[in-house]
């Protein structure tokens, strides 16, 4: 592929992005970098209801880059949790999602989206506490700086 094709398809990829809505801010949340506010993460609801894994990062108290996800489970709960696992968090990896389960890229467990924010410990994905405030998922920066550990392997 020649240098200018090459240019337009990176240019009209870029383009598309931005015009599909991806924001990193704290009150868009389609999946990115998140600013916090007042000590405090924001994800609009309606941006993460579909039933997918958005993954984000935000940046702790010192600087370390934490990457976590949030899910609405096939019981209607939103959950969050940290992308890493008392386990495998050495690894760098995290999970990707397949159907109503969160699968680690390191060791493949699988595990069921209803029983995140459930079951802690293990190869589970750790939990990020969060509650509903409003039309907004709300994450508190202290529990992030809490748990920035986990991301210690992360490149």
């Amino acid at each position: 592929m020649n240098k200018a094709i090459l240019t337009l398809t990176v240019t009209l990829l870029t383009s598309l992005l931005l015009l599909s809505g991806c924001s990193t801010s704290a009150t868009g949340g389609s999946g990115g970098m998140l600013t916090p506010k007042n000590g405090k993460i924001t994800i609009p609801v309606a941006n993460i209801s579909d039933g997918k894994a958005h993954h984000f990062k935000v940046k702790a108290d010192d600087g370390t880059v934490v990457t976590f996800f949030t899910l609405k489970s096939g019981d209607g709960v939103i959950r969050a949790a940290i992308d890493a696992c008392d386990v495998c968090f050495k690894s760098g990896k995290g999970y990707y999602q397949e159907g109503d389960k969160m699968v680690c890229q390191n060791c493949g467990q699988k595990f069921a989206s209803n029983k995140i924010n459930v079951i802690k410990g293990g190869c589970n994905p750790a939990p990020l506490r969060r509650k509903i405030e409003g039309n907004n998922l709300v994450i508190a920066m202290q529990d992030v700086n809490a748990n920035k550990w986990y991301m210690q392997y992360r490149q």
